[in-house]
C-alpha cells in the first residue's frame, strides 16, 4: 500500500486529492440513473465534483455478455474522504439507485454502478478495495471519457500510465 500518508493508512487525506469515478447503468432509464447518481455525488460531504463526461454507450464486458448495452460516464473531482469512505459513498449511491449488492451478479446487469477508479496516487490491495481500479487500464468506456475531460491524465499504479496512451493500445471500437 502506498500513496498519500492518510490514504495509505486508510485514513482521510490531509488535503483534498483528485479522484476519478466511473459510473455505468444498463437497466431501466440509464440516463436518468446516471443523472441521479451524479446529483447524489454532488450533494455528498467530502467530495467536490469538478467535471462530468458525456455519456458513452458500451457493450457488456466480462462473463455475462447477454445483457443490455451500458451507458457510462466518468466523474472527476477532489475529496477529503479516505479511499474506504469514498467506496462506502459509492455503495450508498448505488443502493439509492436500486442496486442490491447482496444479489448483484459480478459483471451482470445493474441499474447503476459507481466504481472508484483512482484516489490520488493511492495504490491499495484490500479484499474489497483495489486502487487504482484493477481493470481501468483495459476499459475504453473509462479511458475515453476520462481523456476527454483531462487529456493529460495519468492512471497511477503498475498498470497505469498516460490515459491517452492506454486508450491508444486498446483494440476494437472506441466509444
Amino acid at each position: 500500500m502506498s500513496g498519500p500518508a492518510g490514504a495509505a493508512a486508510g485514513g482521510a487525506p490531509p488535503e483534498p486529492v483528485p479522484v476519478v469515478l466511473s459510473l455505468g447503468a444498463n437497466l431501466g432509464d440509464r440516463a436518468a440513473a446516471l443523472r441521479a447518481a451524479v446529483a447524489a455525488l454532488r450533494a455528498a460531504d467530502g467530495l467536490r465534483v469538478d467535471a462530468v463526461s458525456a455519456a458513452v454507450a458500451s457493450a457488456p464486458v466480462g462473463e455475462v455478455l447477454e445483457q443490455p448495452e451500458f451507458l457510462n460516464l466518468v466523474v472527476l473531482g477532489r475529496t477529503t474522504l479516505s479511499p474506504r469512505a469514498l467506496l462506502e459513498l459509492c455503495h450508498e449511491v448505488e443502493r439509492r439507485g436500486g442496486l442490491d449488492r447482496s444479489v448483484k451478479v459480478p459483471g451482470g446487469p445493474r441499474p447503476i454502478d459507481v466504481d472508484v477508479v483512482a484516489h490520488g496516487d493511492a495504490v491499495l490491495h484490500e479484499p474489497d478495495l483495489v486502487l487504482p481500479h484493477p481493470r481501468a487500464h483495459e476499459r475504453a468506456f473509462v479511458l475515453a471519457p476520462w481523456a476527454q475531460l483531462d487529456p493529460d491524465a495519468v492512471l497511477p499504479g503498475p498498470r497505469g500510465g498516460p490515459v491517452r496512451e492506454l486508450l491508444a493500445r486498446l483494440d476494437g471500437p472506441l466509444p
